[in-house]
């Protein structure tokens, strides 16, 4: 039986050579573990290609802009970019499995990073704000690889299968702000602008991910999960037809679920997307810059195996609410940080990576849990949609807000925002109570 889309497609082929006991489809749990492997090598290298934009990208679009009010557009661009990509990643992966569509985005990242390169050698800044768009292809890819993670994980331990693929994300996204300076003198070496540097270093890791899904990610997870689940499809399609599958999605835990990560991107992209220029408008160097967006990036995803305990033990909800409660916390902390206290600003963003954490892996679970196997993908790609979008909101605002008022107001519309999370996900908590 080949199973694609829920129905058709070359499963039969994608898992030849690894059979078992299993009807002749592979072993779930020696898949999974291989799988998570491939997925955490590609995090790794996609890591350093992810922090590039964010540690120097607003600075390069104000230097060829000329505005500080524009500093967030680059931010904007490549998370708007990311929700196009989210989507795309998301449907390919429905049509053809993980494999193609991660590759594929990660490959587009690697094309933005390069009309980024020659954007900035020219001083074209069109080149330069489809370049950031484009390159927002990694950003959605990187989130999405999450998922991938939980295409063969039982449903009590998806949370550490989701903390898995993010951690490795964090050796590569703490390398890459540290790598500000090497990547500014190959630049400069090039005859280059420097803040190009790290472009060209994003370009080869994006590039080396992409190869590594390709090659490697075979058997594909996300058909193998289908191949699995297929008898009891077909059984269902025949009973109910189609729309009791519908049935099967949960559109209240996919809806509040989607609003949580919405506001976490929204509150994580207006801090940080303005971080690095507040700390340059206050004398603090490009070392110190890059230590505190490695410091905050650390935050984002290496407590993940913690976080994905939390969220199997005490639930999705607890875990959700326990960021926005720190995310909270880093907005009123960015609000008080003096200019010249590098500590306190790294606190900040410390926290505010946190609380992210708490609240993506939170939000993926609970995402997953209500999304059939024959829709997850699609499902998915189209939740992280609201994600990007969500980014694009922030880090466009952020440069606006601090130019009309200051980095302090910033931090404390973030506070606010954050702060909506809480009655989303009480509400939600008694709806369900009272349904069940």
């Amino acid at each position: 039986m080949a199973w694609s889309d829920g129905r058709r497609g070359p499963v039969g082929q994608a898992v030849a050579g690894m059979t078992t006991r299993l009807g002749g489809l592979p072993d779930v749990e020696t898949l999974q573990r291989r799988t998570l492997r491939i997925l955490v090598v590609a995090q790794v290298l996609s890591g350093v290609g992810l922090t590039a934009g964010i540690t120097v990208g607003g600075l390069l679009g104000e230097e060829l802009m000329g505005s500080r009010g524009w500093s967030g557009l680059p931010a904007a661009l490549f998370t708007f970019g990311s929700a196009i990509t989210a989507l795309t990643v998301g449907e390919i992966s429905q049509r053809h499995g993980r494999r193609w569509g991660i590759a594929l985005g990660y490959a587009t990242a690697a094309v933005g990073g390069v009309a980024t390169v020659v954007a900035a050698a020219t001083g074209w800044v069109a080149l330069f704000l489809i370049g950031m768009l484009v390159y927002g292809a990694g950003t959605a890819t990187n989130l999405l690889v999450r998922y991938a993670g939980t295409d063969l994980a039982a449903p009590e331990h998806r949370g550490r299968a989701i903390s898995t693929v993010m951690v490795a994300t964090t050796i590569g996204a703490v390398a890459g702000p540290n790598l500000v300076d090497v990547a500014g003198a190959v630049a400069t070496r090039l005859g280059i602008n420097p803040l190009a540097g790290s472009f060209i270093f994003a370009v080869v890791a994006y590039g080396a991910a992409s190869a590594v899904i390709f090659t490697w990610l075979r058997p594909d997870p996300l058909l193998v999960a289908r191949a699995h689940a297929g008898a009891r499809l077909v059984a269902s399609r025949a009973r109910a037809g189609d729309e009791q599958e519908e049935r099967q999605v949960d559109w209240g835990r996919i809806a509040e679920a989607t609003s949580i990560l919405i506001l976490a991107q929204l509150v994580m992209l207006a801090v940080m997307t303005m971080t690095p220029v507040f700390m340059r408008d206050h004398n603090h160097t490009l070392g110190a810059t890059g230590f505190v967006i490695s410091a905050h990036v650390a935050a984002m995803f290496l407590p993940s195996p913690l976080t994905g305990r939390l969220v199997d033990r005490f639930g999705r909800r607890p875990t959700m609410a326990a960021g926005g409660i720190v995310l909270i916390s880093a907005g009123l902390a960015a609000a008080a940080a003096p200019p010249s206290s590098m500590p306190v600003i790294a606190l900040a963003l410390v926290l505010l990576g946190l609380g992210w954490n708490l609240a993506v892996v939170g939000g993926t679970a609970h995402i997953t849990d209500a999304a059939p196997i024959a829709k997850r993908a699609r499902i998915q790609g189209a939740s992280d949609v609201g994600l990007a979008i969500a980014g694009s909101v922030g880090g466009l605002s952020s440069g606006l807000i601090v130019q009309a008022e200051s980095y302090a107001v910033l931090g404390q519309v973030s506070a606010l925002a954050a702060a909506l999370a809480l009655p989303i996900l009480l509400a939600a908590a008694v709806r369900t109570r009272v349904a069940g």
